[in-house]
This record gives C-alpha cells, structure tokens and sequence, in this order.
C-alpha cells in the first residue's frame, strides 16, 4: 500500500493483502465488528497494460466516460482556474463549457494505478477528431511510458476541490459526474455492468445512502476483506453499508428505514420538548423544512448545526439525548440491493413483503440473469435460449417480470434502465426513485463475464438488447395517476434489431447453437416472440389512464345518489 496510507490500512489491511492475515492477533481489530470505508484507495493494483489517456481538443465534455467507468478510475472535474498554479507540468485542463461555472477549469482524469484496461470509457465516446476520426477524446496508450505522470497528474486531481453539490442545479448525466463518486477501485471484474449503477447512485444520494447488501457479486466487490470501495468525502461523511444473506436482505433494509424512521421521531418528540428552550422558529424549521434537493439538505445541516450550539448550553438530560439523534433530522435514503439470485428467487418473498408496505425504501436489482459469483445457475431472470446450470440445453421458459408485478400493487415506483442504450433515463430513474416518497425498485440490465463476451462492448450489447425487445426500458411513477397521466411511460421504442443477433454475441446462447442447432432456432423464436409480446404489453399498459376520484369521481358521485334516491323509492 502506498506510504501516506493511514495507520489502520499499514497494520491491519496492509498485511491481509500481502497474504499474512493469519498472523493478526484479534486485538488488531475493531472492536465493534466496524470496518474503516474508502481503503480501497491504498490498494494499488496497476494491473492495466493501457489505460486512456484525454485529449481535452476534442473532448465536448458529455461525462459519458466516466459515467461508465466500473472502477471510477476516470472522473471529471471543475474548479476555480486559481487551483492550478502547482499543477504538474503534464496535468490538462480545458475551460468548462456548461452553466453554474462560469469562467472555471475542466479536466477528466485517469487513475493509472487504478485502471483495469477494460476500453468501456473509449467505446461510449462520442466525440472523434474530424481530421482522422479513429483518434477520439478518450484513447488507450501504453501503461509504462504514461504510468509516473498520470499518476502525478491523478494525485493533483484528487487534491482539485470538488464542487459543492448545491451548486449542481439539475442533475443529468454530464452534471452527475462533476459530483465526487463514494463508491471506487472495487475489486469487480474488468468492465462490469453492476458497478456503473452503484457508482452513480452513490453520486445521486451522496454521503445520506444506507445499503443493504444481498449476499452475491455487489456484497464481494462491494464489502470484501481487505478493503472497502464505499468511502467518504471531504466531510468525512459517506455512505453506511452492510451485508446479509440472500433470504433475508429486503427484510433486513426494510429494518434500516424502521431503525432511521425510529431515531427521526425520538428526535422530534425531543425537539418538540425542548422548544421553550431552544426557540419555537429553529424548532418549527427543523420539523417542517423540504428536504429534496441538495440545496434543502444543506439548508437543514446548517440548522443541525445551530440546534448543536444551542444544545451545549442546556443542562437537561434531553439535550445530550438530542445531541446523539440530531443527524437523523437530515433525510436519510435507504436503499436495499442485490443480483437477481436474490430478487428474482430466493429473496422473493421478503422483497415482495417490503413492496407492499408504503415506506420509503428503495430496491436496486443489479441483473445479470443468472447467479453470477454464486455458480452460475439459471434463475427466474434468465431469458429463453440461455444456457446456465440447470438449463444447460438452453432455458425454454420466459423470464419472469419482476417489474410489473411490482406495478400491481399501483403505489411502487418501478423503472427498467440500461445504461448502455440511453443513460440520461437511467439517470432520470434514480433521481425520481430517491424522490419517490414510497417504495421504490429500479431493475437494472448488467452485462456480465458470465455472459461470455468481450466486455469492452458491454455498452452496445445493453443497447442491442433495448432495440431488439428484450429489454424494455420504463418508468412507472405513482406520482402521475393524481395528475391524470398514464403512470407508465415506456422510454423504448417498438424493436427494430434482431434478436438472434443480439443472441449470437453472447456465449450463453451460442453454445446452445452448437449443442442442437434445431432447439436454438426454436428457442431463438421463442425469444423473439416473448420478447414482441412484452413489449406490446406495455405500450397497451402505457396509454392507460388510472381513474382517481379526480377524474371520475363527479360522475360516479352523481350516479350513486341516483341510485341511492331510486332504492329508497322502491323500498317505500
């Protein structure tokens, strides 16, 4: 680990990494069963033989790169042109093209030592140079030659300030990624399709989220020993995470937001007591203020802040009682994730027990449609004509829809998003989902390794499978019944691509091909043919209107008490 690295990472993750853990006594530990966030930073692996270099002339600043990046070893950044002066010699910035930052810097930067080499970043940029369009803004080079300035250059980058978030007035794909990502240099394979969502979750919510984690690849990546990816900000805050098993993880979440709500409401009753003492105003703005939005956030910390003050000149033993709750007055998001192992099966049960109650919490399927860490076995998720265990001849029933079975219950926001096919709606997804005062659950498409193809097309494989039908995107938000619009809008088109082609980039269904050629073309049918059909579903779905008394409520009044009158006359 590198020399700055703080104590606990020397004496304690330092020799795990080397292979040496069993020689730790248990003293070494903590003794809360706590483990320190952000390490993942210290471990430096430098396993890339390229990485992607920036070439600020024909970058248009879109963020896509880093959108995408599973490792968050590529970031970009604004800052005031005053923060340069000790920049190294090699260090790029280019001046910001955008609102909110007027005459300030921009730079993406890579994290050499961190880079996995996995190309995504240089695949998903859209800009090429006019003059040879090969060259684009974001171009892989060897690692050696690169490897001390980049890393320099990084090192700079890092101490760069980040922008505060309540200056990010919309928060859309490019903006999103000016907001410094909480979660980084995970140990998920080489272009992983899961890590970008969480990535970017942690960018949305920011140091407010609390994760429980399904057992399965996002709980290995995500909290395995030796180091953490999950870390904090300049603040020293960051999110809260914590892992339980496949049965019970939607149960266990739901806990999460039973425990917060719990600490919210001693909080209040304490406020409420104290109010004499402390002020009706501060005590009234503290239990009434808006909370969404990273400038109401802000807003509330910097009332806590004044409550805390307040707090230290009081002797009542409710004020240190206070003093202990006081951070549950910021509103905390809770979000409950996992694979489709997980969703799709063997959690299915508490997941759906935790949809039906009217809390504000909010599930992230991370799907892969199969068992991806755990051996690679067929679940409800996988499609027809995909070979995994237990359907080694290819699976011939259809995948189950999880989405709208969830929409069933009409007070659940449901979202189906592929990054790959278009992010602004994946990004527009988790912005209305931590909104969404209710449950939430937002299905995500994440091209695997278990897939069996280069993962450096990840991005255009999501898209052929939006284009062809097999993975509608959409957004069903309760919200809209009150404002008389239908609560389905499906963001996808009618399929236009092929099936079988998006079939045939993929190992899991080619070696189904070459097994029994005839059952392929059958299966391949099929999926084209359920694939039509649950499309055509959902556009039916998505021009209905849900009648509320709003809309009909006048007339089915009227005809009550014309009925009613009418009863009566025949009864007398």
């Amino acid at each position: 680990v590198a020399a700055g690295a703080p104590d606990f990472v020397q004496r304690v993750t330092a020799v795990m990494l080397a292979g040496h853990g069993d020689r730790l006594p248990v003293s070494a530990f903590p003794v809360d069963g706590t483990w320190p966030t952000g390490t993942s930073r210290w471990e430096k692996r430098t396993i890339a033989d390229a990485v992607p270099l920036w070439d600020p002339g024909v970058c248009i600043q879109c963020n896509k790169c880093a959108m995408v990046c599973p490792h968050s070893a590529i970031r970009a950044k604004v800052y005031a042109p005053e923060h340069l002066d000790a920049a190294p010699i090699t260090f790029q910035s280019t001046p910001y093209r955008g609102p909110g930052f007027d005459g300030w810097r921009y730079t993406i930067q890579v994290a050499p030592q961190d880079c996995t080499g996995c190309h995504l970043c240089v695949e998903v940029c859209p800009a090429k140079d006019k003059s040879n369009p090969r060259h684009k803004a974001i171009n892989m080079a060897p690692l050696a030659p690169v490897l001390d300035a980049e890393a320099a250059n990084f090192g700079f980058f890092l101490g760069l300030p980040d922008p505060p978030r309540d200056r990010i007035a919309r928060l859309d794909v490019k903006n999103s990624q000016l907001l410094v990502p909480l979660f980084e240099y995970s140990g998920a394979c080489a272009g992983c399709g899961e890590t970008p969502y969480l990535k970017l979750l942690t960018q949305i919510v920011g140091d407010r989220l609390i994760i429980a984690n399904a057992t399965g690849c996002s709980s290995i990546y995500g909290g395995n020993l030796p180091s953490t990816p999950y870390c904090k900000d300049d603040n020293g805050r960051g999110p809260a995470w914590a892992n339980s098993l496949f049965e019970d993880n939607a149960e266990f979440g739901f806990g999460f937001r039973l425990g917060v709500d719990s600490h919210k409401h001693q909080a209040e009753v304490l406020l409420a007591q104290l109010a004499p003492q402390l002020g009706e105003r501060l005590v009234n703005e503290l239990l009434t203020a808006e909370q969404y939005g990273e400038g109401n956030i802000k807003a509330q910390r910097e009332r806590i802040e004044e409550l805390r003050r307040q707090l230290l000149t009081l002797t009542d033993p409710r004020a240190r009682r206070l003093e202990q709750l006081a951070d549950y007055l910021v509103r905390k998001s809770v979000w409950i994730l996992g694979g489709d192992g997980w969703a799709y099966d063997i959690g299915y049960g508490g997941l759906d027990h935790v949809l039906a109650q009217p809390r504000d919490v909010n599930i992230l399927v991370l799907d892969t449609e199969v068992y991806s860490n755990t051996g690679g076995q067929a679940s409800k998720s996988t499609p027809i004509g995909a070979a995994a265990k237990f359907a080694a001849s290819g699976k011939a029933v259809g995948k189950k829809d999880l989405g709208l079975m969830a929409m069933s219950y009409r007070h659940v926001y449901v979202a189906s998003v592929a990054m790959g096919a278009r992010d602004a709606q994946t990004v527009q997804a988790f912005v209305e989902a931590e909104s969404y005062p209710g449950p939430s659950l937002i299905i995500a498409y994440s091209h695997c390794i278990a897939h069996g193809f280069d993962l450096a097309h990840g991005m255009d494989q999501q898209k052929l499978a939006v284009g062809s039908g097999i993975w509608p995107m959409y957004r069903y938000d309760p919200r809209r019944i009150d404002a008389g619009q239908p609560p389905l809008q499906l963001d996808s088109g009618a399929p236009k691509e092929s099936v079988h082609e998006y079939m045939r980039n993929e190992t899991r269904f080619r070696m189904v091909e070459k097994i029994d050629p005839e059952r392929f073309k059958n299966l391949a049918a099929a999926a084209e043919e359920f694939a039509a059909q649950r499309v055509g579903v959902y556009q039916q779905l998505a021009n209905l209107v849900v009648p509320t008394p709003q809309t009909n409520g006048h007339a089915n009044g009227e005809a009550e008490v014309e009925a009613a009158s009418t009863n009566g006359d025949a009864g007398e």
